[in-house]
């Protein structure tokens, strides 16, 4: 499989799941802001390894939402099924994954300047 079409069904993937996520926020994840961060899809297309980032809101830890966003996956690749069908004859399986490399950058920028 040609490494172009990977990245190209990649970030499709990515920019329709971002605007999925941002468009459902109040209504499945209490008002979360979810940022889909890096999309990575195996080469025969049936999984889709999804990097999120996560800032929540009204008292929730940002494993809650995680959680909330796990048991939401059926729901979210329906959803990105009506968006794609066109494009894609399969729609992957989505795993979800936390992307704490912001953290990781800020922890190493406060251990430079101290």
């Amino acid at each position: 499989m040609d490494s172009k079409r990977l990245e190209k069904v990649a970030r499709l993937i990515q920019k329709d799941l971002g605007e999925i996520l941002q468009m459902e926020a109040v209504a499945l994840f209490e008002g979360a802001m979810i940022t889909v961060t890096k999309v990575r899809v195996s080469a025969d297309l049936s999984v889709a390894r999804v990097y999120v980032s996560i800032f929540a809101l009204k008292g929730k830890s940002t494993q809650e939402i995680f959680k909330l966003l796990e048991e939401k996956n059926t729901l979210i690749k329906m959803k990105l099924a009506q968006r794609v069908k066109n494009q894609l004859r399969v729609i992957p399986q989505l795993s979800f994954f936390i992307d704490d490399s912001l953290d990781y950058l800020e922890k190493i920028d406060n251990l430079l300047k101290s």
